[in-house]
């Protein structure tokens, strides 16, 4: 309960010190909105005649609750009091205004200041690095220094920090210069500052390097840069940093910013054994379990293939809020989970949960991934109902859903009808499942129509050149190589990934450098042998590439999941499912053969490509090979 505050008490006046004391000792969950309101009623009837004591304690309270309105209230009545040309609590309301998010009154109590100090010019350069306008703390920094003005290093951490939230901003090695010039680099708020924001622009070796320069390191520099790494999906670095950070001795903890960025570096590149080891961590060191760090670990387990960890620790999760359940929806998209996904989101709604864009997103891809027609367009109109406008991502999976279930004509009507100018991502889904269907005509006006929004989409380009490939129209296959070559379209190469103990080991399609290269081949002609007695063919309409049948069947063989697969056979014990990665959509022949495996091994096979995941077990896949 909360406890009762006698600002009054009967039979006598309040003094300034009594009521200063009450405010000063009371936790903002115990002092109430209606009990602020309450001294400033008093201090209107003139019974309380307020000091600087009472308006700092006010301002403190505005400050650490985001009282907006209060805060305004209570600057009004300090207009009216005569302490308006007091710096100290000028500057007190222009860092009240700016935690309350009020950067224009802010400003305009700095512009009618007549004396200012260093507190004032840093109070208002931090408001602004933190608010929608960060370009406005750094076009004060040269008026700080014409007014004779030297930042110190709160000030300068906060322009560094507005200089990393700017798309396109100064660049970050010219404030490091000054901390130079004015000897703060050796900060430790500097210098976590600049390690967050070089780390945020993707420059690792910088963030490290000047990391490893710090003379004195806090929690904060340790994990922008973990978290650095882990944006990079440098799993590797983002683990090294996380051990050594255990190891300086003993002084820092991980807290749960740092675990949320270990899986989250995790999840980026599918690496289950290191999550779970950082999972195995994060329960030994009694950190408190948020919501937030629950969110980051379904995810972490979702990408890694590990979907029924995932579903156990959804079921676990206390207080789920929205983003809880657009993981595991999501999470049931990538795995290829469509009726799992639509009956999560009514025991959602059920539960009280409102759905947002990106809940329909997630339910309209996993309809789409199991050709759950009737169900996708039940949801797709439902989000009229939740006043949800859709967006071109949700037009573009409608146009997946339909196409790929063979309603081309229909889908292309569908895009004709869009209230929204159709994306290229739009068209690539119905030129995607023309591919699929080998409609060439349809599929060819659909890329045109991509290309005239994105002419260097390498991904339209090789749809394309795959369609009449597949459809045996190599010379205006060799048209499209040629135009990539004159506009400098690069085909991604593909290439495959699996994880064994701690390492990661990428191969590519004919790739020879392995040191088990041998060894592998062996593996992987035996499998070969294998397969094909149970009626295994190789189908060599998916080498897209002109040239006689024997070719064709060498080049599947060397395809990089085969080599991968292979790998893990040889190097993880025979009880332990394998997980392979692979960055573009895995090839349809070696679909097959992986299925074969699965049931000729008594092993379970996880791959997960660009669009999802795909378990082999026992013969069979679970996308039941529509995908």
């Amino acid at each position: 309960m909360r406890r009762a505050i006698s600002l009054v008490p009967r039979g006598t006046r309040p003094t300034a010190s009594a009521v200063n004391s009450i405010v000063k000792n009371s936790p903002s969950f115990i002092m109430q909105n209606k009990d602020l309101l309450q001294i400033l009623d008093l201090i209107d009837a003139g019974e309380v005649v307020p000091d600087l004591g009472i308006y700092s304690d006010l301002v403190r309270l505005c400050a650490n609750c985001r009282l907006q309105e209060h805060a305004r209230l209570v600057h009004a009545h300090f207009q009216r009091s005569h302490f308006t040309a007091d710096v100290f609590l000028n500057n007190s309301f222009i860092n009240m205004y700016c935690k309350c998010g009020a950067m224009a009154e802010a400003q305009q109590i700095f512009d009618g200041m007549l004396e200012r100090d260093m507190v004032s010019w840093t109070a208002l350069i931090s408001g602004y690095s933190t608010s929608a306008t960060p370009e406005k703390a750094i076009s004060l920094f040269p008026r700080m220094l014409a007014g004779g003005f030297f930042p110190n290093a709160y000030t300068l951490a906060s322009l560094v920090k507005a200089c990393g939230a700017m798309a396109n901003g100064p660049p970050v090695c010219t404030l490091h210069c000054f901390s130079v010039k004015y000897g703060l680099n050796s900060s430790v708020f500097v210098g976590s500052a600049m390690v967050d924001v070089y780390a945020r622009q993707g420059r690792t070796d910088e963030a490290r390097k000047l990391f490893l320069s710090l003379p004195a390191k806090n929690e904060v520099s340790w994990n922008a840069l973990i978290a650095g790494f882990s944006r990079e999906g440098d799993v590797d670095s983002a683990m090294e940093s996380f051990v050594e950070m255990q190891r300086s001795s003993g002084f820092f903890k991980a807290s749960h910013y740092t675990y949320s960025s270990m899986f989250v570096a995790c999840a980026r590149i599918g690496s289950l054994e290191q999550g779970k080891w950082v999972h195995a961590h994060l329960v030994k060191s009694g950190c408190t379990f948020t919501i937030f760090l629950g969110n980051t670990l379904l995810a972490m387990y979702a990408k890694s293939g590990a979907m029924d960890d995932a579903r156990k620790l959804f079921q676990r999760l206390r207080n789920k809020d929205l983003v809880s359940w657009n993981t595991i929806l999501t999470a049931c998209a990538q795995h290829g989970l469509g009726r799992e996904a639509g009956n999560l989101l009514k025991k959602m709604i059920e539960g009280g949960r409102r759905p947002n864009e990106v809940t329909f997103l997630a339910v309209l891809t996993a309809s789409s991934r199991c050709g759950l027609l009737e169900q996708g367009e039940e949801f797709f109109k439902m989000m009229g109902n939740y006043e949800i406008a859709p967006r071109a991502e949700h037009y573009a999976t409608m146009v997946d859903l339909l196409a790929r279930a063979g309603l081309l004509l229909r889908a292309e009507s569908f895009i004709s009808e869009m209230p929204i100018k159709p994306t290229a991502a739009v068209w690539g889904a119905l030129l995607g499942a023309c591919r699929m269907h080998k409609n060439w005509k349809l599929g060819e006006l659909a890329a045109m129509r991509a290309l005239e929004l994105d002419p260097l989409d390498s991904g339209v380009h090789m749809l394309l050149y795959n369609l009449y490939a597949c459809c045996g129209r190599w010379a205006e296959a060799a048209g499209v190589r040629k135009k990539m070559k004159e506009l400098g379209v690069k085909k991604e190469p593909a290439c495959s990934w699996v994880e064994v103990g701690n390492s990661v080991h990428v191969f590519v399609a004919d790739d020879d450098s392995h040191p088990q290269r041998e060894e592998i081949q062996r593996l992987w002609q035996r499998l070969h042998e294998k397969i094909k007695d149970l009626g295994y063919a190789p189908d060599v309409d998916h080498v897209l590439l002109f040239m006689d049948e024997g070719e064709r069947e060498n080049r599947l063989q060397s395809h990089s999941e085969r080599m991968a697969l292979a790998f893990a056979l040889l190097n993880l014990p025979p009880s332990a499912p394998i997980r392979i990665k692979k960055n573009i959509r895995v090839c349809g022949d070696c679909h097959v053969a992986f299925k074969l495996v699965s049931g000729v091994l008594n092993r379970d096979i996880i791959v997960r490509d660009t669009n999802r995941f795909h378990h082999f077990r026992s013969g069979g896949c679970s996308c039941g090979d529509y995908w």
